[in-house]
């Protein structure tokens, strides 16, 4: 019997593996991408990074101008992040089996996480560009709805496998929802959502690079600025102010995860 299973496993694989196989093939036909010339053209492409996008001292005369950009650029997600993560708190309890207060909320706080997650931050910027142009407002909307959508989802998680027995202590000794919330559901997933919101403020720093390309705002915009002007000694210095910034958030992110989990 095992080994029926352990070959009936073997053949699903390998039909999985098949189909993959002609699905990128036939994308790469469709597409018109060679990944032979890809391959070719490599050294090239590398050889014109070395050339082209290396730190001069004209670019680094720049550098307070690029640090203002960057610091708005985090403190912006950071904003959009924790505001985002207040809603979420709601939505995820609303939308979690163990706390929902009835299956319409639930259902109605799930759709939300979904439809927020289900479009990428760059479609919510165009989106919001549309109706508040280009500004510093638009990029936060559109990094707050995809927050609010992604920590949703990971709160309502989190609540679900919280441990049932004090809920269920609670609720025997005839304590209000909101004690249950207080006392049993946010005492123990409160580490875990932390370490969620944490994630997701690397992430929108890193979306909103992209974000501030198209919202002209932050350091994204002194980016396509120089970038457009052909200036590649100073979009080196803004690559490089990036990866720099986004390994510091990185390293606190992790020294607080240690800390609480």
């Amino acid at each position: 019997m095992d080994e029926k299973l352990m070959r009936k496993r073997k053949w699903q694989s390998t039909i999985f593996l098949i189909i993959i196989i002609v699905i990128a093939y036939l994308s790469a036909d469709i597409t018109n991408f060679n990944i032979l010339h890809g391959i070719a053209t490599l050294p090239a492409a590398l050889g014109w990074i070395i050339s082209n996008l290396f730190i001069t001292q004209e670019s680094l005369e720049r550098l307070p101008d690029i640090l203002v950009k960057l610091n708005e650029t985090i403190f912006m997600s950071i904003a959009a992040t924790t505001t985002g993560a207040v809603v979420s708190i709601f939505l995820g309890l609303m939308g979690s089996k163990t706390t929902r207060v009835n299956s319409f909320f639930s259902s109605l706080s799930r759709f939300i996480a979904s439809v927020s997650r289900n479009i990428p931050v760059v479609a919510w910027a165009l989106i919001l560009l549309l109706s508040f142009g280009q500004n510093s407002v638009t990029g936060y909307l559109a990094l707050f709805v995809g927050t609010v959508g992604f920590l949703t989802r990971a709160f309502i998680e989190s609540i679900d496998e919280a441990s049932q027995s004090s809920v269920e202590a609670l609720r025997a000794t005839g304590a209000t929802y909101f004690h249950i919330v207080h006392k049993a559901v946010i005492p123990q997933c409160l580490p875990q959502m932390i370490s969620w919101i944490l994630f997701m403020i690397e992430t929108n720093i890193r979306s909103a690079t992209l974000v501030g390309i198209l919202t002209g705002t932050g350091i994204g915009f002194i980016f396509d600025l120089y970038y457009k002007t052909r200036d590649y000694n100073t979009v080196a210095l803004i690559t490089f102010s990036i990866v720099i910034a986004v390994i510091i958030i990185e390293l606190i992110s992790n020294y607080i995860r240690k800390v609480i989990l």
